[in-house]
């Protein structure tokens, strides 16, 4: 089993920064990949950002240039530098993990582990 918790989301100006964090506890070592999901009020929720455990990431194509996924093996956690922020970024922010290996896909589909959320407002 495994327990993630998202962290380091707030309230930001347009142009603004904040790093989210997702730590995760159990079974970690099983996960293969894992990703940022949002999810903004009456939308679905859309993939941001996956990274595998060879290194290898996708970005969605509106946070390209201006999202930074990584991940700390040592400290079981993952990480969301997002830069140049926009209203339209406003979202609860969800942190996921998955078995499968390569699975570098931004779909809901495959992740078996999700935590709670962290919301983020962009203000203009």
């Amino acid at each position: 089993q495994v327990q993630l918790v998202e962290s380091g989301g707030g309230s930001v100006q347009a142009g603004g920064s904040l790093r989210l964090s997702c730590a995760a506890s159990g079974s970690r070592y099983f996960m293969h990949c894992m990703a940022w999901f949002r999810q903004a009020p009456g939308k679905e929720r859309e993939g941001v950002a996956v990274i595998c455990s060879d290194g290898t990431t996708r970005y969605a194509d509106d946070v390209k240039g201006r999202f930074t996924i990584s991940q700390d093996n040592a400290k079981n956690t993952l990480y969301l530098q997002m830069n140049s922020l926009k209203p339209e970024d406003t979202a609860m922010y969800y942190c996921a993990a998955t078995r499968i290996v390569g699975w570098l896909r931004l779909a809901n589909i495959g992740f078996e582990y999700w935590g709670q959320g962290t919301p983020v407002t962009v203000s203009a």
